[in-house]
C-alpha cells in the first residue's frame, strides 16, 4: 500500500516536472531574447549648433530717452515712496541711509557732500567724469547690485521700463531746475536723392548715300 502510494506520488512528480520543463523549452523558443552587447539604454542627444559652455548674450538694455517726453511725474512721485526711507527729495539734499537726490539729474556720480559712498561707487564715477545721466539711472534703477557690482544700495529695482520713466520723469522736477530732455534722434534715414534718366540721345538721320557716276559707254 505504501509503495503503490509512493510510486504514485513519484510518478505525478516527474509528470508535472516534465510539463514545466517543456512549457519552459516551449516559451524560450518563442520569446528569443538576446543579450545587448553593452547594458543599459542609449540615449540620443540632438546637437546643439552654439558652444554648450558659451554663456547667453544678454539682450541689450531698453533705452529709456524715448519714453521721457510721454512720462508722467505725478505718478513717479507714488513711485518714488519705495525711495524715501532711504532718499530725501527736497531742497535740503540732507543724507540719509542714501545721499539726498536733489538736483540727481545729469549730477556727477558719487558727487553729493558728507556722503560715504561704496568703493565701487566711486570706481563707477571715473572720478566725477560719470553723471546721472537719463541712461545711467534707468539700468540702475532697473537693477542696482546687477549694474554697479559691489554697491551698497539694497533696493530690488524696477524692472518695468515705464515705471522708471515715470520716476525719472518726478525726479527731473525735483531740483532747481529741470534738466532738459534728450532729443529724439532720427532713425530712418532719408532716401538718397535718384537723379533723373538721362534722356536718350537723339538720332541723327542717316547720310544719303553718294551719288555714283553713271558708267560710260
Amino acid at each position: 500500500m505504501n509503495s503503490s502510494y509512493f510510486n504514485s506520488a513519484a510518478g505525478a512528480f516527474l509528470g508535472i516536472l516534465f510539463v514545466v520543463m517543456t512549457l519552459s523549452i516551449v516559451s524560450e523558443g518563442i520569446y528569443d531574447a538576446h543579450e545587448p552587447e553593452t547594458e543599459g539604454f542609449a540615449i540620443e542627444v540632438a546637437e546643439s549648433s552654439g558652444d554648450a559652455g558659451a554663456p547667453a548674450e544678454e539682450a541689450a538694455p531698453e533705452l529709456i530717452a524715448p519714453l521721457l517726453a510721454s512720462a508722467d511725474p505725478a505718478k513717479g512721485e507714488a513711485v518714488f515712496k519705495k525711495c524715501a526711507a532711504c532718499h530725501t527729495n527736497d531742497a535740503s539734499n540732507a543724507n540719509k541711509v542714501g545721499p539726498g537726490l536733489w538736483n540727481i539729474v545729469n549730477r556727477p556720480v558719487a558727487a553729493h557732500d558728507d556722503f560715504k559712498y561704496s568703493a565701487a561707487m566711486t570706481e563707477f564715477s571715473e572720478g566725477g567724469s560719470v553723471a546721472w545721466d537719463y541712461e545711467h539711472l534707468s539700468n540702475f534703477l532697473a537693477a542696482p547690485k546687477k549694474y554697479i557690482k559691489g554697491t551698497a544700495m539694497g533696493f530690488a529695482g524696477l524692472k518695468k521700463i515705464d515705471e522708471r520713466a515715470d520716476l525719472i520723469a518726478y525726479l527731473r522736477t525735483v531740483g532747481d531746475t529741470p534738466a532738459p530732455l534728450p532729443e529724439a534722434t532720427e532713425t530712418a534715414a532719408e532716401p538718397a536723392a535718384t537723379e533723373p534718366a538721362a534722356e536718350p540721345a537723339a538720332m541723327e538721320p542717316a547720310a544719303e548715300p553718294a551719288e555714283t557716276p553713271a558708267p560710260s559707254e
